[in-house]
């Protein structure tokens, strides 16, 4: 999956077996690179960076699951090994650290192996700012799915990254003992939809939407708006 904005290339490639959505974010001018989300395969990763010869400066993650934090770990060794510069990692809200410290632990559960837990050099909060590859990328913290879960929204270029918050007609789970179902479609209806409809956005698995798609269509945040209307 490929996205573009001028100046700006987005290449979506999915890893591990949950087929999650690792996306790789450079300024064409530069190489600069960003990489959201990279939760395993690291040598598919590491081959698609090589052939674009790009220059990875930031990783960041949007939240402490496995399959989108898995392997941030391996990524930065790899780099490393090669003589590259580590790159700076990014978290979600300090919220996930729990999620990011026991990525092992998580994995074994699905006979998984190759996963690493995640460290990270600063944890990123609501409305923060991050000047990344030339651009700015806006902190929206939207718990519910975890507790810590943020999107990355770029309002100039109209695009978003949203991890496992929204999906095409659906949202993300909530039912984990730290999840918050009612929380997450207030969040998403208070924080993501407001900044736009033509707001493009990538989700944690599947093809791309739009906000406003997504509010006119999509089954859980209708019902909710249904149910408030019949409230009130």
């Amino acid at each position: 999956m490929n996205m573009t904005y001028p100046g700006m290339q987005i290449t979506v490639i999915p890893v591990t077996s949950f087929r999650q959505n690792c996306s790789i974010v450079w300024d064409k001018a530069t190489s600069h690179a960003m990489v959201v989300d990279p939760g395993g395969d690291v040598q598919t990763l590491l081959a698609f960076i090589d052939n674009r010869g790009l220059d990875v400066k930031t990783i960041v993650i949007t939240h402490g699951h496995l399959d989108h934090a898995g392997g941030v770990t391996g990524l930065c060794r790899h780099l490393s090994e090669r003589g590259k510069p580590v790159p700076e990692v990014i978290g979600p809200s300090q919220e996930d650290h729990f999620l990011l410290s026991s990525i092992v632990e998580q994995a074994y559960r699905f006979g998984l192996t190759d996963l690493e837990n995640a460290q990270v050099d600063r944890y990123a909060c609501d409305n923060d700012v991050l000047h990344i590859i030339g651009r700015k990328f806006r902190v929206i913290h939207v718990p519910g799915h975890t507790p810590g879960h943020i999107a990355l929204v770029d309002q100039e270029a109209r695009r978003a990254f949203v991890g496992d918050l929204l999906f095409r007609n659906t949202i993300g789970r909530s039912d984990f003992e730290y999840g918050d179902g009612p929380l997450l479609v207030r969040s998403i209806k208070e924080k993501l939809l407001p900044l736009g409809d033509d707001i493009l956005f990538v989700p944690g698995h599947g093809g791309p939407s739009s906000f406003g798609v997504e509010r006119e269509q999509n089954p859980f945040l209708i019902q909710d708006s249904i149910q408030d209307s019949l409230a009130s």
